[in-house]
């Protein structure tokens, strides 16, 4: 029997989320409400979010479960954060970091009510869900961003098993403390195990020494223009970080061009805190350059090493953790000292079962995995890949000495499993079949110019690559910059090429191609971005339409 407690996992059953104490610093970066108040549609020829084929699809896919309306009540608010020794002023939903989790079975219909006491508008964006297109929380887009002071109603069905997850698709906010989990139980659930643990891993900035994701917005911006290079000259140019020191540099201005819609969305919003630009951070796992913020604290669940969250079970017990990458520009290495672990599924797709030491994550894919708990105190360690950092929560089963912050598994350099080397469970595999369509999806930009776009344009919500349903569509996301990409497309599940897994997020190498399929079954307007907060904010996002 699995037996989760509130300890175990971050909330079991629905979260109600409560208010918050004391005010954020404000500020966004590109809101994506670039309709300002005029209801989202879609343009001449294309299906509308609110049109007759988006109800009809959700009205099959509701036909095909029974369950029952779960309602949730959401508040997202400024908030005092305890990182573990560290408290912030940032947002959360309540006050819980990361926010309490959503837990429906599939089949159920969810009913979330978001009430926005924020300064700026915001919205909700269910990552990696199937959903009807006008829930899917992109403003702009999808839905009218919400105001603050009001409140708006997010209901559809999930119909879909799986571990997801939920944050705004408004701004930088998602780097701020607005994200939680959203679990998908299968009522027919085919593992065993004795326990399950919700793991979400994060980047921190917002609220440390003056900084927000906003100001670190603005300074990337800049990209090397203004940059004091001090005695590192004969820098890589594109920024690849090769022969480079892992630091921070200093810049002489952080002042950002900004659009009409952007001061509308964060009116108060100005550059602060120490630089956060990062530097040389390297690794081989992600073809060079690992990212390019300077985090000061790396989390898992919300807490730091030096105050880490404490898994407790017996030995001998059979745990399944869900891991989330909820960053905003980290990859991370993660391994269980001690311990091997079985893959399971990602982005809520089963594989078929695999061994491993370790596991990469980008940004927004998540891992399920099982593992059999030893007897004693054992780290749970997520390294920030090429950044020489790491987060930390501690398995405890029996006696012994904590782990220390700094301890480094030897798991994190045994095998490591990537979601290329991973299978597709013969229940979800993509039947083969040619594309009917082939969309070339070039990711262009560099760290000099912090120019990231897609195709060489900039993010226009008007901008629509087709499709038409019914089709077979590959996606081919070439990457010709020296950045590594987590592609993320929102309302479908893609397939990696030769029987891959069922994803929705994927990352790209550099100067490297990735082709991935999907059966195009979910009308409407659907984003395809890099899921770096960062780039996509600067740009790196486009929108998928479904032709009438």
């Amino acid at each position: 029997m699995r037996t989760p407690t509130r300890r175990a996992v971050l909330g079991t059953g629905i979260a109600f989320a409560g208010g918050g104490l004391l005010a954020a610093c404000s500020g966004s970066g590109t809101d994506h409400s670039g309709h300002g108040d005029k209801p989202p549609a879609g343009s001449e020829g294309y299906v509308s979010p609110h049109g007759k084929e988006v109800a009809a699809a959700e009205t099959k896919r509701a036909a095909s479960v029974s369950g029952s309306v779960r309602r949730v009540k959401l508040t997202a608010t400024p908030a005092r954060l305890d990182l573990g020794g560290r408290t912030v002023s940032s947002w959360a939903y309540g006050d819980d970091l990361p926010g309490k989790e959503v837990r429906v079975t599939a089949g159920d219909t969810l009913a979330l009510t978001l009430a926005n006491h924020l300064p700026q508008p915001t919205s909700i964006h269910w990552h990696g869900l199937a959903l009807r297109n006008d829930m899917d929380g992109t403003p702009g887009l999808t839905q009218t961003p919400i105001k603050p002071g009001a409140s708006y109603e997010y209901r559809f069905a999930a119909a879909h098993p799986g571990t997801y997850w939920f944050h705004p698709h408004s701004g930088a906010q998602q780097d701020r403390g607005l994200y939680a989990p959203l679990i998908v139980e299968d009522s027919k659930e085919p593992l065993t195990y004795d326990k399950e643990w919700v793991v979400v891993l994060d980047d921190w900035v917002d609220g440390v020494d003056g900084s927000t994701p906003d100001a670190v917005l603005a300074e990337l911006g800049n990209g090397m223009g203004g940059m004091d290079m001090g005695d590192s000259g004969g820098m890589d140019m594109d920024m690849g970080g090769h022969g480079m020191s892992n630091m921070s540099m200093t810049t002489r201005t952080t002042t950002r061009t900004t659009t009409k819609a952007t001061a509308e969305a964060a009116p108060s919003s100005k550059p602060s805190g120490p630089s956060r630009m990062l530097m040389g951070a390297t690794s081989k796992l992600l073809g060079g350059d690992a990212g390019d913020v300077a985090y000061p604290y790396y989390l898992v669940n919300g807490r730091t090493p030096d105050d880490p969250q404490v898994f407790r079970a017996r030995p001998g017990d059979r745990i399944r953790i869900r891991f989330i990458n909820a960053g905003g520009d980290t990859a991370f290495r993660v391994a269980l000292g001690g311990h091997t672990m079985t893959v399971t599924h990602t982005d809520g797709f089963p594989v078929e079962h695999a061994e491993t030491d370790a596991l990469l994550l980008g940004m927004g894919e998540r891992y399920d995995v099982l593992v059999t708990v030893k007897d004693g105190a054992f780290p749970l360690t997520a390294l920030a890949e090429g950044k020489k950092r790491s987060a930390m929560a501690v398995l405890r089963t029996g006696g012994g000495a904590a782990p220390k912050p700094s301890v480094r598994p030897k798991e994190l350099d045994g095998r490591l499993l990537q979601a290329r080397q991973l299978k597709a469970d013969g229940s979800v595999r993509l039947k083969s079949g040619r594309p009917d369509r082939t969309i070339t999806l070039r990711l262009t930009g560099s760290m000099a110019a912090y120019d990231w776009a897609i195709n060489g344009k900039k993010y226009d919500p008007a901008r629509r690559y087709p499709v038409r349903s019914g089709e077979r569509v590959r996606l081919s996301f070439v990457n010709s910059t020296h950045m590594w990409h987590p592609m993320h497309l929102h309302g479908h599940t893609f397939a990696l090429p030769d029987g891959g897994p069922r994803k929705d997020t994927a990352i790209v190498l550099p100067r490297q191609t990735l082709d991935v399929d999907f059966d195009a079954d979910n009308p409407g307007l659907w984003m395809i971005h890099c899921h770096n907060v960062y780039h996509a904010e600067s740009g790196m996002m486009t929108v998928l339409g479904y032709r009438r």
